[in-house]
């Protein structure tokens, strides 16, 4: 093999010794143990051949496209790494796959006639006291990809390197080439195969930087996988996807979205998991996913097997600060002092007997403390993932009930409840609410003050539906109370901002804020009267119910079972001295009359309607049969809003978007684009979604404002009077400067605060 390695030289000026000593250094290539003894241990030998006053031998790094060699500093081998690239002379001769021989490495014109990003890096010179002058590199090749590169410097009689120096060196090269493939299989060979083969295949982390890992684990007592990512600053994910290749199984990091099994939990108890580190995550059709430390620990998968029979099981691997993760988003963190965990409340519920419970449900009362615990720690946990919604979904049979909270607008899967109790859970909320327990044929309607139940001051609106089966859906809203978001950090444009200000500045007239249910109208009716609430000014409000308290208003819950509704609110205030009013809804003719009344004779309204657009609750207004002069005359505006889901700040990606994608855009918009100010260039910036653990891997977090506001023009005011269609009502208000639903929204894509996708969830024009 070695014959084949070093060719058959016939020129007469090779040298018998020449060949001996390159014959010898071959054999010591092929004899070392590993490719650092050839980069370190084997380099005089080489410079004496070369007659060359320095040696450096470069290894290519496929995954960071650099080139590194090692060289001794002391006791201690050291690494230098250059990228491939045409910026240094090693990193151009792997780059291209060519030789470069230079006669004076400062003349920085005979570097551009090589190429015009070629230079020379003088720290090296500078730091040691040389002068490099000569430099030979040539490629290290196997078969036909580059592997490294051999770069030799300054020939010791100050002449440039030959060309016979110049064949040497491919010659020594060619025998490099065959050894580093060598040592590389072998090393492969005989390495034991570890969970971390990825990161060091790839060059993420080095042999040493594992001994090293290996070492501080031992010494502080850490999950080495820990080490690599706090001290070795290695990706979760890379160290992830090394488990996932070694265990040949699914990687499955935190998410603070994934829905709680209740069902699988019951008989689990959270010390038990926490010790052992595996956790069921769900059920994959007829399978019970399993997310464990080890999937290759047959004892552990004995106690999964015995602790819950199921006829498949699919496990994944987790790092252990992710399966800990899990157990806190599922048990609940560390509870306050009489608020059970779930592990409690689970394990508890699983000590009666399916039949007993089922035949004492109707039994029930507020005072059955295991049921009590499970509904406070269903509406805390909501509260503490700031969760908008409730869903409590029981099915028919033996499928128990799922639960789901609406976060940012999205519903997410909470946790299943064992059939056996989605009964129990029911009566619970209903005994809670008020409503009658053995009503389950007609939709009910109450409310939960829930700081009568536990530590929180919140109020909980709840809804029963009945469903297929004899069942009930129960939805609750949460109804957080607290101060007003001052109106400049709503996310409004600056034309409507400075418009909608101006009209609450006026001294009569009506003010709509307008959308469907969850679309924040009391919200921005709240940041509008902080904005009036001055001592010289009287604000009457009607509520159902009072969300957002503020000192200086006077507020009024109205009682619709007493027959206390809006409008009745609404004629009491007219007796007391108002300045501005403001009515929750104007759900029907008589509130929308008495508030169009009450605007006329002096008084500043503001209301809510639910319409889909602000041209369109004109029309709305005038179907209910509002007088159009009266109404023409009391319109102030309307502003529509919605509420799109924004970026994740943590993790929004940049990008450069096609010009098909900005056409989109653009068409989208409609009419006067381009006066958004937003033209297609090669610096145009927009973002999307990527995920991180902080936003639960959706890649959005938290919500924003998107709104239209029709101005009560004179214009305006003429085709209310001639009770106009919503097309040309839409028409004159765009003519007004109104920008539409759709127009904010794309204007906000621009801005990197959303994308189309969520745009449209929320709004057609």
């Amino acid at each position: 093999m070695r014959e084949r390695i070093i060719r058959e030289v016939t020129a007469p000026q090779r040298s018998l010794t020449y060949y001996k000593a390159l014959h010898d250094i071959a054999n010591q290539i092929h004899a070392a143990k590993n490719i650092n003894e050839i980069l370190i241990n084997l380099k005089d030998q080489m410079m004496r051949l070369f007659d060359a006053d320095r040696i450096t031998i470069y290894v290519v790094d496929g995954k960071r496209k650099e080139i590194y060699s090692r060289f001794k500093a002391g006791n201690n081998p050291e690494e230098i790494r250059l990228p491939v690239t045409n910026k240094s002379i090693a990193g151009y001769t792997a780059n291209n796959a060519q030789t470069i021989n230079i006669v004076n490495a400062y003349d920085s014109h005979e570097l551009t006639m090589i190429n015009s990003d070629l230079s020379f890096d003088k720290s090296w010179d500078e730091k040691f006291g040389y002068s490099t002058k000569q430099i030979l590199a040539v490629p290290i090749f196997y078969k036909k990809y580059v592997i490294g590169v051999l770069q030799l410097v300054n020939k010791r009689n100050g002449d440039r390197f030959s060309l016979e120096d110049q064949n040497s060196a491919l010659e020594m090269a060619s025998v490099l080439g065959i050894a580093f493939f060598n040592q590389k299989k072998l090393a492969e060979q005989r390495r034991k195969r570890t969970k971390f083969d990825y990161l060091i295949q790839n060059n993420i982390i080095s042999e040493k930087e594992l001994e090293k890992a290996i070492a501080i684990a031992r010494q502080q007592g850490k999950p080495i996988e820990s080490v690599f990512i706090q001290s070795l600053r290695v990706k979760k994910e890379e160290v992830g996807r090394s488990l996932a290749e070694y265990y040949n199984c699914e990687y499955v990091p935190f998410n603070a979205n994934c829905p709680i099994p209740g069902d699988l939990l019951a008989k689990l108890k959270h010390p038990y998991l926490k010790t052992n580190l595996w956790v069921p995550l769900g059920r994959e059709d007829s399978a019970v996913k399993i997310l464990i430390d080890n999937p290759q620990r047959l004892d552990k998968i004995d106690s999964v097997k015995s602790l819950l029979p199921a006829a498949k099981y699919v496990f994944a691997v987790g790092l252990k600060e992710d399966i800990l993760q899990f157990l806190e988003h599922f048990y609940g963190a560390p509870q306050m002092k009489n608020e059970g965990s779930i592990d409690d409340i689970l394990g508890k519920l699983d000590t009666g007997g399916e039949e007993e419970l089922e035949g004492g449900i109707e039994t029930l009362t507020e005072n059955d403390s295991v049921i009590v615990q499970l509904v406070n720690k269903i509406i805390t946990d909501a509260h503490r993932r700031n969760a908008s919604d409730i869903h409590i979904e029981p099915y028919p049979g033996r499928e128990g009930a799922e639960i789901r909270f609406r976060v940012d607008g999205i519903c997410h899967r909470y946790q299943t409840v064992p059939y056996n109790y989605r009964r129990a859970l029911i009566s619970r909320l209903k005994i809670m609410a008020d409503l009658d327990i053995s009503e389950r044929r007609k939709p009910q309607d109450g409310k939960i003050r829930f700081k009568k139940y536990g530590s929180l001051d919140i109020e909980v609106r709840v809804a029963s539906v009945p469903t297929v089966g004899g069942e009930e859906d129960i939805v609750l809203r949460l109804l957080q109370t607290g101060a007003p978001i001052p109106l400049k950090d709503m996310g409004i444009n600056e034309r409507d901002y400075n418009l909608l200000l101006n009209m609450a500045s006026k001294p009569y007239g009506i003010i709509l804020v307008v959308g469907p249910t969850g679309s924040g109208k009391t919200t921005t009716l709240h940041s509008v009267l902080a904005h009036i609430n001055k001592p010289e000014t009287k604000i009457w409000t009607a509520e159902d119910p009072v969300e957002i308290t503020q000192r200086g208003l006077r507020q009024v819950q109205v009682l619709p079972k007493i027959n206390f509704d809006f409008a009745a609110a609404l004629r009491s205030f007219l007796r007391a001295d108002p300045d501005v009013i403001m009515v929750g809804e104007m759900r029907d003719h008589e509130t929308a009359s008495t508030g169009i009344e009450a605007s006329l004779t002096g008084h500043l309204v503001l209301s809510t309607l639910h319409t889909n657009s602000a041209p369109e609750t004109v029309v709305r207004l005038l179907d209910m049969g509002m007088d159009p002069f009266n109404f023409a005359d009391a319109l102030l505006g309307v502003l529509a809003e919605r509420l799109v889901r924004t970026f994740c700040k943590d993790c929004k990606e940049p990008y450069h978007p096609t010009r098909a994608e900005y056409d989109t855009l653009a068409r989208a918009y409609g009419r006067d684009f381009d006066s958004l100010g937003f033209p297609y260039t090669d610096d145009l910036i927009l973002h999307k979604a990527n995920g991180c653990e902080g936003c639960g891997k959706t890649g959005y977090k938290g919500r924003v404002a998107i709104t239209e506001l029709l101005e009560g023009t004179d214009e305006m005011k003429a085709l209310i009077q001639s009770k106009a269609n919503a097309d040309a009502i839409r028409e004159r208000a765009m003519n007004d400067g109104m920008k539409t639903l759709m127009q904010d929204g794309i204007r906000k894509v621009f801005l990197g605060i959303t994308d189309l996708t969520q745009v449209r969830k929320v709004c057609i024009k």
